[in-house]
């Protein structure tokens, strides 16, 4: 077979990515923006699928200079400065290609182009075909029929492949000779002026006619008319455009293309670099590439899959599952299910129990009445179950009407609590990390299998169930072992488990709305935007779309002349910072308006989007997400209810439509009060900091009070702010840079305050770098209560990922502390629930607040209850302060 050399032009793609994704849409928390990292690896992955390369590389530019330049110093001298969002992008696709087993190159005083031409010349005399990804024309002179040019078209997903056909097409010459044709024409974008009047169908004829652009040179004389006279006042420009635009093709390298074969991609520094750039769905696409890059497997080399160990039994309706209960005793069994877990619409297809070495399929559908009496038996009997996924698994017993037992182990939490910071947590991806076994796909057609020494039909479900309990057991000896190696067992058994079991019995409680607030608000919100419309089109004169940038960019700089944003490659950025910082500027009552709209357009959705939520019963059921946030905090999806503006008046609106439902009198919100800032103070052991907690101080008055150095009674709410901005800030490794955009100051005042606040609050600056330092030796962050997040990138010798990483390791202890915080008030008010008989239960969980359904009379107790479990969470040197509210909906309860 023969070999493909695909070859990249690693800045052509990245810049090009970098255009073609809004970078509002593309910045971690940080403020790093991404989005050339991400359309450029998500256009490689794309490449990778679709051509299956037996030898890659991707070629950079090291800078703007070159032999070009120092021949023609102007040469690419009108290109625009680099856009400072894009600066250390490249550095971070370096990285991350490094971690795929991709090699990069670049050189000196040479263009990417060179490097491309090289590899490309050497791969084709090797019998490779070779591929050129290049948004760069001059790479059109590599065509051959081994040597096709993959050129962009309007879209990251129009690839045009430029064949020597395809280019004689639309050219009139070969590929041989169209840079000749660049040469005559010019080139705008390497400032390469051309011949005046001369156009690519002229040069091409000029060329044809001639035999080529030196006899042409040569026969100048004989081109006749303006053209003619231009050409000849202008022929050492060609020769200097024709020098310039020729690519080099022995440039020395360090490898030759049959050393370009992909490395095994270092998936633990792949997945940190994803987590660190919080990347999600990108992932799984970038590992289906580098699979599919692998040579496929010979008859004599099978795809490795999960070895059938088990002795399979399936259940009939005549048989006893007591019985086989009692002829496989063991301390644990294995369950792996079939059907859908989502809340409030669960279904359990079929499911197994295994033992190390039997299992037995069940049906739920043929099942027997006694049967199904020896299943409810078996689970009250409380084994231990060790399975993935249990909250899934929680909705689907419960549509049969089964409660779980008592769940030992989740192999999706223990792989979480080992790698926070993957993003991927299915049977198949731990399968594929964990053991290196790719999961087969279940076809709807039976397969055959031997059970009992017979070949036996088994439906898909069935062979579904097998690989799953295969998988499950062995992936449980490995991540216990890995558990206790670095002490969390305990964190999955005492904390994440019961929480599991707790999230699970809130989303199938949901919350109840009223509806008909919410459609009422989705009204007003609609009427609104409309208003805004149309003031915003009474301050122009005209109509014009609202929600199209390329209208907006006409009305803002081209009728309104206003001062210009970012550029991007559509044109001055419309983006709501961009406008937000344009009406702080003009106040211009057409932005107002446009501001206006926007704003009630986005909620208008939001609100919708929560009545589409609602199920029959009226209330609605999110899905906590456990295995999402590195840090360990519980994320909300479908619908997320963590989004809701807290502060702003339609997020309370919106709040007002959560409701108590039926049987119940009120909502109790309770939450955490700065509860970070406590953590901090107790981790840092900042003497003045702990003396606020302690003495009941409003903190950031306080601080602000130490700070600027005056009394207390002079702060301001404005000084206040400040300090509260600055102290979070710092938590998270804002630099001044970052805290004088946040607080709307100069860079000069954000030092200032940045250096006068660790002057006063030594401790803090103290606690801050040993954390990052600690990190840097040991690879890893531990909460208060042991969880760890790795952090391998604190050693890159890529200073942009280090920084990043840096950043990240700073507030994980506190974030983290705060998370198994709420995680263990949230157990122990469940516990004080329970053992108190009350009928009152918690439905959310957001973030640092809980919020309750509160039966009729019960209100002072669980009050008290809830105030003494959260506050007595953990013990530090400052107090947990729990803050409580009461009312008939979110927002009455809100405190």
């Amino acid at each position: 077979m023969t070999n493909t050399l695909l070859l990249i032009d690693g800045h052509s793609m990245a810049f090009r990515a970098f255009y073609a994704l809004p970078v509002e849409n593309f910045t971690t928390s940080s403020g790093q923006a991404t989005n050339a990292v991400y359309g450029f690896i998500s256009m490689f992955s794309r490449l990778l699928d679709h051509e299956r390369p037996s030898h890659v590389a991707v070629a950079f530019d090291v800078s703007r200079h070159s032999f070009r330049t120092d021949i023609y110093p102007e040469y690419k001298g009108t290109r625009e400065e680099t856009p400072k969002e894009f600066t250390g992008q490249v550095d971070l696709i370096k990285e991350l290609l490094q971690c795929m087993g991709i090699a990069t190159l670049s050189k000196e005083n040479y263009e990417a182009d060179d490097i491309l031409a090289t590899l490309s010349t050497q791969g084709a005399n090797q019998g490779m075909k070779v591929l050129v990804a290049s948004g760069d024309r001059d790479t059109f002179q590599l065509i051959t029929d081994q040597v096709t040019v993959i050129y962009p078209g309007k879209s990251t997903q129009d690839l045009r492949y430029m064949t020597p056909d395809a280019v004689e097409d639309k050219y009139g010459v070969t590929p041989g000779r169209y840079p000749e044709i660049a040469a005559l024409v010019g080139e705008s974008s390497d400032n390469l002026p051309g011949v005046p009047g001369v156009g690519p169908k002229t040069a091409a004829q000029w060329i044809n006619k001639f035999d080529g652009l030196d006899n042409l040179l040569l026969s100048a004389s004989e081109v006749g008319g303006k053209r003619g006279e231009a050409l000849r006042d202008n022929i050492e420009l060609v020769r200097r455009n024709r020098q310039l635009n020729r690519l080099l093709t022995d440039v020395e390298l360090p490898v030759q293309p049959d050393q370009l074969a992909p490395k095994p991609a270092n998936r633990e520094k792949l997945e940190h670099l994803f987590s660190t750039l919080e990347f999600s769905s990108l992932r799984q696409r970038v590992y289906a590439a580098l699979q599919n890059g692998e040579a496929e497997p010979t008859d004599s080399e099978p795809k490795e899959a999960i070895a059938n160990t088990l002795e399979v039994q399936v259940l009939d309706p005549t048989q006893s599952l007591a019985q086989w209960l009692d002829e496989n005793p063991a301390d644990k069994y294995t369950l792996s299910y079939c059907g859908q877990g989502k809340p409030g619409e669960g279904r359990l297809d079929g499911f197994a129990l295994a033992t190390s070495q039997k299992m037995i399929v069940l049906d739920t559908v043929s099942l027997s009445a006694t049967q199904q009496k020896e299943v409810t038996e078996f689970l009250l009997s409380s084994p231990a179950l060790v399975l993935h996924s249990g909250k899934a698994a929680f909705h689907c017993f419960a549509s049969q009407g089964w409660a779980l037992g008592n769940i030992c182990f989740d192999t999706e939490l223990a792989a979480y609590l080992c790698q926070p910071q993957s993003r991927g947590y299915s049977l198949a991806d731990l399968s594929q990390s964990y053991l290196g076994v790719e999961l087969e796909e279940v076809d709807d057609s039976p397969a055959l299998f031997k059970m009992d020494g017979i070949n036996q039909e088994k439906s898909p479900w069935e062979e579904e169930l097998l690989q799953q309990a295969q998988t499950i057991i062995q992936l449980e000896g490995i991540l216990r072992r890995q558990l206790t190696e670095q002490g969390m067992l305990d964190l999955l058994v005492d904390m994440e488990l019961p929480v599991q079991k707790i999230l699970a019995q809130m989303e199938s409680t949901g919350i109840a709305m009223d509806v008909d607030k919410l459609e009422s608000l989705s009204k007003e919100l609609r009427s609104a935007a409309s208003s805004a419309q149309e003031d915003a089109f009474l301050a122009i004169g005209h109509e014009t779309n609202l929600s199209s940038p390329k209208q907006l960019q006409t009305v803002l700089f081209d009728e309104l002349d206003m001062p210009k944003t970012r550029k991007t490659k559509t044109g001055w950025t419309t983006d709501a910072e961009a406008l937000q910082d344009l009406y702080a500027k003009t106040e211009h009552p057409f932005l107002q308006a446009l501001l206006r709209y926007r704003d009630n357009t986005k909620l208008a959705q939001m609100v919708d989007g929560l009545i589409s939520e609602v199920q029959p019963d009226r209330r609605i059921r999110t899905t906590f997400q456990q295995t999402v946030a590195a840090t360990g905090r519980i994320a909300s999806s479908e619908p997320n209810l963590q989004n809701i503006p807290a502060r702003s008046d339609t997020g309370i609106r919106i709040r007002e439509a959560f409701v108590p439902g039926d049987g119940y009198e009120a909502l109790m919100s309770v939450d955490y009060s700065q509860i970070e800032m406590r953590i901090m103070a107790h981790l840092s052991q900042d003497t003045a900091v702990t003396e606020a907690f302690n003495l009941g101080e409003d903190l950031h008055k306080s601080m602000a009070s130490m700070v600027f150095g005056i009394p207390m009674e002079e702060v301001t709410s404005q000084l206040r702010n400040r300090i509260k901005a600055t102290s979070y800030g710092l938590a998270y490794g804002l630099s001044p840079y970052g805290l004088s955009k946040q607080l709307g100051v100069s860079v000069e005042e954000a030092r200032d305050l940045h250096r006068r606040y660790f002057e006063r609050f030594a401790g803090i600056g103290r606690y801050l770098q040993e954390v990052v330092e600690q990190a840097r030796q040991a690879g890893y962050t531990e909460t208060m209560f042991g969880r760890r997040r790795y952090f391998p990138q604190l050693t890159s010798e890529n200073t942009r990922v280090r920084e990043m990483a840096e950043r990240a390791a700073l507030n994980a202890p506190i974030q983290g502390s705060a998370a198994d915080i709420i995680k263990v008030a949230m157990i122990n008010v469940d516990e004080e629930l329970r053992q108190g008989g009350y009928e009152s239960r918690v439905c959310l969980q957001i973030h640092d607040e809980l919020l309750l359904e509160i039966a009729p009379g019960e209100q002072q107790q669980v009050e008290e209850l809830v105030r003494n479990a959260m506050a007595s969470s953990v013990q530090m040197s400052v107090p947990l302060d729990v803050a409580v509210g009461i009312g008939k909906s979110w927002r009455d309860a809100a405190h």
